[in-house]
């Protein structure tokens, strides 16, 4: 398997230059916000945690079904759900800048946002006013023979204004089309400081249309594709990004999304696993999960191979049937409690919540030794007021070779950083609530 050169920054974002250079060679970080926390702007109050976690399963299956038929059809587009995307991240946009939130999601690569004009029957409702391009001194439309526009390869067309015209459809047919434009996105960072990339590349959408809320802007990709955030600034941040996930409960604290020297894992314990590119899906990280463990007891994977998918955007985590299978019978005989039915059949491993089980933690050895010890908030949730169920499920796929995920649940209170030079990712325990 050829794993593409992706820190060599094409010649297509040859004219990036981040204003603060100084804030940027530092590293800079943002605040990442779950959509359904009570700090979130969008936090709806009347849904219960057990309503939430039900809602994310079902975009969890929905993103799984999506990423394998992509894989399958070897399709030239990106397959994010849009509803799936988990994770909030402000930025701005323009000169001068203007603030949104937007799904952050390392499972799609380009960057989007609603704009003006975009009449009421093409765009969806949105709780904030639309980007308006005559606003920002500094937006640009950008011509047909432009490199990035090539970059989009089939999901482009030239318009009659010879502007860049790009359709970018989603698994779940969800698509927004528009104009591909660059201007000034900004960043709020934790030090205070404003950091900004003048001439980054984004879709300005005219038509958006699917399963998009009413609370996001649009999206931003932090995949692996040549269009995405860390892409397009991988040169000022050293090509490293790092997140840390804090649990949906927590009250006081956001997530964090790292950039440059401040992705950088420094605290003992940290293990690392080679990460996997390739040229037929490059927006995806790959690892190789080669087993899980129990005590001393271990469900093997098949093929570890570069066999599952690192990614923002999924709750559940999601595993090959037979892979699933062994696991489940190792946690089985671990807990020793009688098993329940899950009513709406969206979890396999139930328990009643009055049971008063002993959830066992389980070990996830990635490749090279990379050992992750997952604790019960990571791999069991209420998903009704009496039912305690694992929130790792199998795919519905009877392909022994099919896709697996690892889903944020299972990142909680992991700083995960990503080298895209040396091809790596590494991960620390960690009380995200306190980064």
């Amino acid at each position: 398997m050829h794993i593409p050169p992706f820190l060599v920054l094409t010649a297509i974002f040859s004219s990036l230059v981040v204003i603060q250079s100084e804030v940027a060679a530092k590293g800079f970080s943002v605040e990442l916000i779950h959509r359904d926390s009570p700090l979130s702007p969008f936090y709806n109050s009347s849904l219960t945690s057990s309503e939430i976690l039900r809602k994310n399963a079902l975009h969890s299956m929905d993103r799984i079904k999506s990423f394998q038929s992509l894989i399958d059809q070897k399709a030239i587009q990106s397959v994010v759900i849009p509803n799936g995307g988990n994770y909030l991240m402000r930025l701005s946009f323009g000169t001068p800048p203007v603030d949104y939130f937007a799904i952050a999601d390392t499972g799609s690569d380009l960057i989007w946002i609603q704009c003006v004009p975009c009449p009421q029957t093409q765009c969806y409702p949105q709780d904030s006013p639309l980007f308006d391009p005559q606003n920002s001194k500094t937006y640009r439309k950008l011509p047909c023979d432009a490199e990035t526009c090539r970059a989009l390869k089939d999901q482009t067309q030239c318009l009659n204004t010879n502007d860049c015209g790009y359709y970018y459809s989603y698994g779940d047919k969800s698509y927004t089309f528009g104009t591909l434009s660059t201007d000034t996105l900004s960043f709020d960072s934790s030090t205070g400081q404003k950091v900004a990339f003048p001439t980054s590349t984004f879709g300005c959408g005219h038509n958006n249309q699917g399963r998009f809320t009413i609370h996001g802007a649009g999206l931003v990709g932090l995949g692996g594709g040549p269009l995405s955030l860390v892409s397009q600034i991988g040169v000022q941040i050293d090509y490293r990004f790092s997140y840390c996930l804090v649990p949906w409960s927590a009250q006081s604290n956001y997530g964090k999304l790292n950039f440059g020297q401040e992705a950088i894992i420094s605290q003992p314990g940290a293990v690392l696993t080679p990460l996997i590119r390739t040229e037929s899906h490059p927006t995806f990280y790959y690892l190789s999960l080669e087993g899980v463990s129990i005590g001393d007891k271990i469900a093997q994977a098949a093929s570890s191979q570069g066999n599952i998918v690192i990614d923002s955007g999924t709750t559940l985590t999601i595993l090959e049937p037979n892979f699933y299978s062994r696991l489940e019978a190792l946690v089985k005989e671990a807990i020793g409690a009688e098993p329940v039915q899950d009513p709406s059949g969206n979890f396999t491993l139930c328990y009643g919540a009055s049971t008063n089980i002993n959830v066992p933690d389980m070990v996830f050895h990635f490749s090279t030794g990379a050992d992750l010890r997952l604790e019960p908030v990571n791999t069991f949730g209420p998903v009704d007021d009496d039912l305690l169920c694992m929130l790792i499920v199998p795919s519905k796929s009877t392909d022994p070779n099919s896709l697996s995920i690892f889903g944020n649940r299972a990142q909680i209170n992991f700083l995960v950083e990503y080298d895209l030079q040396k091809n790596t990712v590494s991960f620390a325990p960690t009380d995200c609530t306190k980064q």
